[in-house]
């Protein structure tokens, strides 16, 4: 089972695509989707669309995960992220994957062992639990990888409790 998870932002998006089905998940595929901040807001979302829609066709994700809209001081950032987020939800809703959301702290304590660890011990946990010699680049790739760790960790006892509930 392939998961897909996503950093999501106008500017940056990070994607990381982790392979379930082995018994030490496995990486497949990180990076980042980057749109042009000269360009209009309505085609940089466009862009992002149809980005995150081809890693859907290419690596068929069974789920996706998500990091929640932090709302920090600056309102237009949050504004970015969240429009950003909602084209990544579309994209996950039209191709029929479920889509599961986390926040950073969720992540963080999920992928480090704590809710407020620092960037660069995300990442190197990140690193050390996908057997990466280094922390993925860029960090937005490292981050949405974390994103799909933090997913992992909490499916099996998602799905015992989704059986036991039927």
């Amino acid at each position: 089972m392939f998961v897909l998870g996503i950093d999501p932002g106008l500017a940056v998006t990070g994607y990381g695509v982790v392979d379930a089905g082995t018994l030490n998940p496995r990486p497949i595929a990180a990076g980042a989707i980057r749109t042009d901040a000269d360009a209009p807001v309505a085609g940089r979302l466009a862009e992002l669309y149809a980005d995150v829609e081809a890693l859907i066709a290419e690596h068929k994700p069974a789920e996706m995960a998500l990091e929640q809209v932090f709302v920090n001081r600056n309102l237009q950032t949050a504004t970015a992220v969240g429009r950003a987020s909602g084209v990544v939800l579309l994209a996950a809703a039209r191709s029929g994957i479920p889509v599961f959301e986390y926040t950073p702290s969720q992540v963080k304590l999920a992928v480090a062992g704590v809710g407020d660890a620092p960037k660069a011990q995300v990442q190197a946990m990140v690193a050390r639990l996908l057997g990466l010699g280094d922390a993925p680049r860029p960090a937005d790739a490292a981050d949405a990888l974390a994103v799909a760790l933090c997913h992992l960790q909490g499916a099996s006892l998602r799905r015992a409790v989704e059986r036991a509930a039927t």
